[in-house]
């Protein structure tokens, strides 16, 4: 950056030392809006299905970033104070977590899609930012926020298998306070972890469509070393977090599984029962939130960490195999995109958050009546 022209050849290097070769250059800066769509329509024919997708995707990105940037920060700043208020019937454990979620969401929009995401979109218009030098610093807020996000997700599941699963352990460990050492603990370690990412990146930004968004002056982050610690970064967040909240949601549907048959067999010795059972009932409904969000997070956690992984272990072993860039593109996208669902998932399955987030929504048209009147 510091140019006047930007050039992409699409020899992107991908995540490691290697080149890729998909074919085109093309000179971006001064050109118009959207020259992928210029450059797209023109040479269609002639590109590779790859290079259509990655084109489409960036496309597409001009508007998805800015919308899910407007949507993402006041949806999480709205269910930040629904849930600080404490009366959308949820226990003071389950609030403190999903508090804390939501603020570490509302973090990685603002870090990560506002300050990151965006300006390698229109990059034309963050020229300026190679003049500030800070982007390995941003990198460890970024990474150390995502880890927040993802391991806050972990911690929220492994709380509910306790109360679920282990009713020796509910009343010790499902706690206010238990919740709250928890949470500073993950969010200490997770700063710990992302520190080195200050002395593998430079200071400076390089804002291209790549994993990397700060330039790279002494190659650390090409080489064996810091290709292996950016694997170990992949495998522990989000691939190890990915496997143990699968795990843990196998167990507890294992254990509901059995937890329903016995309660069902009771009723079918006991002439007293009445044909609904309340306690499954009530179960189940305390158990969708968790599945929703649980199920939400895989999903769209999915394609970034599948890929991230994927293309580290073939740059080690199989460098020409490494897999078409636009999987890393949707990747960031889905990401990003479950860092502002998460309100609508308690919008739909929590009926008094619901209420409050209605509450909220017509305050300001109440307020504006009363001063009319």
């Amino acid at each position: 950056m510091g140019h006047n022209l930007r050039t992409i050849d699409w020899n992107v290097t991908t995540m490691g030392h290697n080149l890729v070769t998909i074919d085109w250059n093309v000179t971006t800066m001064g050109r118009s809006f959207s020259w992928e769509f210029d450059y797209l329509s023109a040479n269609y024919d002639r590109l590779r299905l790859a290079v259509r997708i990655y084109l489409a995707l960036l496309i597409i990105q001009k508007i998805y970033y800015p919308i899910l940037a407007v949507a993402g920060v006041p949806v999480n700043l709205v269910t930040i104070v629904i849930l600080s208020r404490g009366k959308c019937g949820l226990s003071k454990c389950v609030t403190r977590y999903l508090v804390a979620m939501a603020a570490a969401d509302l973090v990685v929009v603002v870090i990560d899609l506002i300050l990151r995401q965006i300006p390698i979109v229109y990059f034309e218009h963050f020229v300026f930012l190679s003049d500030i030098r800070v982007c390995n610093i941003h990198a460890v807020l970024l990474y150390a926020a995502t880890d927040c996000s993802v391991w806050f997700t972990v911690t929220f599941t492994f709380d509910r298998f306790l109360a679920i699963c282990c009713q020796k352990l509910k009343t010790k460990y499902c706690t206010e306070k238990t919740a709250a050492v928890v949470l500073g603990t993950v969010t200490v370690l997770s700063c710990l972890k992302n520190i080195t990412w200050y002395f593998m990146l430079s200071s400076g930004y390089a804002l291209g469509n790549l994993p990397w968004f700060c330039s790279d002056d002494g190659g650390l982050k090409y080489s064996r070393v810091g290709g292996s610690i950016e694997l170990l970064h992949y495998i522990v967040t989000p691939g190890v977090a990915f496997v143990l909240i699968l795990l843990l949601n196998v167990l507890i549907v294992r254990h509901i599984v059995v937890a329903n048959r016995a309660r069902r067999r009771l009723r079918d010795h006991s002439s007293e029962e009445s044909p609904s059972d309340p306690e499954i009932t009530s179960r189940r409904k305390s158990i969708i939130l968790l599945f929703v969000i649980s199920g939400n997070f895989m999903l769209l956690w999915a394609m970034f960490m599948l890929y991230s992984i994927w293309v580290r272990v073939l740059d080690f072993i199989r460098p020409s195999a490494i897999p078409p860039i636009f999987l890393m593109e949707l990747g960031f996208m889905l990401q990003l995109l479950s860092c502002c669902t998460n309100t609508c998932i308690y919008a739909v399955t929590q009926t008094k958050f619901r209420e409050q987030l209605k509450n909220m929504l017509k305050y300001p048209f109440s307020l504006i009546a009363e001063i009319i009147k």
